[in-house]
C-alpha cells in the first residue's frame, strides 16, 4: 500500500517537476496546454493504479490534479480533466460508472466557483481553501458510496479515514510545492525589476545633467530665432517643431533624473494625507478638461517614512495615466487609502480603456506605454518609488472596462 501511495505522489508531483525545469520562463499558451495534459495523464495514471487497502478496499487520488486545477484554473482549465476523467471511467466500466458521473459533475460545478476567491488570497488562505475542497470532495464521495452499504461497518469508517487523511496530506503538499515555485517565479520577476531600476539609476546620474544643458542653449537659441523677422512662416513652422521636440526631450530627462535622486533628501514620516490632497489639487483642473471626477476616501492611520517629493511625482503619475486612459469618455476615478495588518492600501480605479495581460505584464519596463506619446518612464518612476518602500503593486484590468492599481505598503 506504501508503495503505490509514493508512487501516486509522484504521478501527482511530475507535472510540477515539468513546469519548473522547461515552463516557468516561458509565458506561451501552449505550455498551459502541456500542463492540463500532464495533469490528465496524472490523473488517469492515479485511476491506473489505486490504493489497496488492507481491510480490501481500494481508493485513488484521480481528484488531487482534479481540485488544483479547477482552483487554479477555473471552469475551462478542469474541463478537459472532467471530460477524461469520466471517459476514461465509462471504459473502466462496473459497479458505481453513473454514480461516478454525477459525482464527478457535482465537484465540477461546485469547485471552480472558489476559483476567482482562491486567487486573490495569501498562501496561507490558498492552502486552506484546498484542504477544504478535498475535505467537501472526499465527505461527498464517503456520503455517495455509503448509500451502497447496509450497515456501515468498521471497514468503511477506516476507508473513510485513510481517504480523508491521504487527501488532506497530499494536496497539502502538492499546494506548498505549487505556492513555492509561484513564489520563487515572483521573486525573480522583482529582482530583474530592481535591476533594471538600478541600472537607470546609475546610467541616468551620469548622463541627464549632460543632456539637459546642451537642451537648453539649443532651446534658447531657437527661441530667439522664432522672434527673428526674417524668418517665413514655414520656417517658423519647423522652428515649433523643434521646439516641441525639445520640450519633449526636456521632459524625458526630467524623468530620468527622478531615478538619480537619492531617497534621502526630503525624507518624513506621515500617512501620506498631504501628498494625496497635493495631488489631487494638482490634477483637478486636468481632470475636468478630461471630463474626469476624482472621488477620493482616507482613511489610513498608519505612517511611514518616504521621500515626499519623489511619492508626491509617483502619485501625479499613476492618477494622470488613470484621467488620460478615460480621455475618449470621461468618467470617475476612484481614489481609496487604508490600512490593513500593518499595511497601507492604496487603490486607484478608473473606468477607462483597460489593458489587455500583456500589457499590465509589460507595464514598468523602460519605454514601454500604452499611449502613443508616452515614453513608459512615469510607470517606471512609479515601480521604483514603491520598490523603494519595499511596497508591491497590482493591476487587474479588462479591456473597455477600466483598470484597477492595488498598492500595498508595509510599515
Amino acid at each position: 500500500m506504501l508503495e503505490t501511495l509514493l508512487l501516486n505522489i509522484l504521478f501527482l508531483i511530475f507535472p510540477l517537476l515539468l513546469f519548473v525545469i522547461f515552463f516557468d520562463n516561458r509565458k506561451h499558451f501552449y505550455n498551459i496546454v502541456f500542463l492540463i495534459a500532464f495533469a490528465t495523464i496524472s490523473m488517469i495514471l492515479c485511476m491506473v493504479y489505486p490504493i489497496h487497502l488492507d481491510i480490501g478496499f481500494i481508493f485513488d487520488l484521480r481528484y488531487i490534479p482534479f481540485i488544483i486545477v479547477a482552483l487554479y484554473g477555473g471552469f475551462w482549465k478542469v474541463l478537459p480533466l472532467f471530460i477524461v476523467l469520466n471517459v476514461y471511467r465509462f471504459i473502466i466500466g462496473g459497479e458505481g460508472t453513473i454514480q461516478s458521473l454525477l459525482f464527478s459533475s457535482s465537484i465540477f460545478i461546485i469547485v471552480p466557483f472558489l476559483s476567482k476567491i482562491f486567487l486573490r488570497v495569501n498562501t496561507q488562505k490558498r492552502i486552506l481553501i484546498g484542504v477544504s475542497a478535498a475535505i467537501f470532495t472526499m465527505g461527498f464521495y464517503l456520503t455517495t458510496l455509503s448509500t451502497f452499504f447496509d450497515v456501515l461497518t468498521q471497514e468503511f469508517w477506516l476507508l473513510a479515514f485513510y481517504s480523508l487523511t491521504t487527501h488532506v496530506v497530499v494536496i497539502i503538499l502538492i499546494m506548498l510545492m505549487i505556492e513555492k515555485a509561484l513564489d520563487n517565479i515572483k521573486s525573480r520577476e522583482n529582482f530583474l525589476h530592481a535591476e533594471r531600476l538600478h541600472v537607470m539609476s546609475e546610467l541616468t546620474a551620469s548622463v541627464s545633467h549632460e543632456i539637459r544643458n546642451p537642451l537648453t542653449v539649443t532651446n534658447g537659441f531657437l527661441q530667439l530665432l522664432k522672434e527673428s523677422k526674417n524668418v517665413s512662416v514655414a520656417e517658423k513652422m519647423y522652428i515649433d517643431f523643434s521646439l516641441k521636440e525639445l520640450e519633449r526631450a526636456e521632459q524625458i530627462v526630467s524623468d530620468f533624473l527622478a531615478f538619480a535622486k537619492p531617497q534621502s533628501e526630503n525624507m518624513v514620516y506621515a500617512n501620506l494625507e498631504e501628498e494625496f490632497r497635493y495631488v489631487k489639487n494638482i490634477l483637478m483642473p486636468y481632470a475636468k478638461m478630461n471630463r474626469v471626477e476624482i472621488e477620493c476616501h482616507f482613511t489610513n492611520t498608519l505612517k511611514l517614512k518616504y521621500d515626499k517629493n519623489q511619492m508626491q511625482q509617483c502619485l501625479l503619475n499613476l492618477l494622470k495615466n488613470g484621467i488620460e486612459a478615460m480621455k475618449e469618455n470621461g468618467g470617475i476615478l476612484t481614489i481609496e487609502v487604508c490600512d490593513f495588518d500593518q499595511n497601507i492600501i492604496i487603490t486607484v480605479q478608473d473606468s477607462g480603456i483597460g489593458m489587455t495581460k500583456d500589457e499590465i505584464k509589460n507595464l514598468g519596463k523602460p519605454y514601454y506605454s500604452t499611449k502613443k506619446e508616452g515614453t513608459g518612464l512615469g510607470m517606471l518612476m512609479v515601480y521604483g518609488t514603491i520598490c523603494k518602500v519595499k511596497g508591491k503593486i497590482d493591476v487587474e484590468s479588462k479591456k473597455g472596462k477600466g483598470t484597477t492599481f492595488t498598492i500595498t505598503i508595509p510599515v
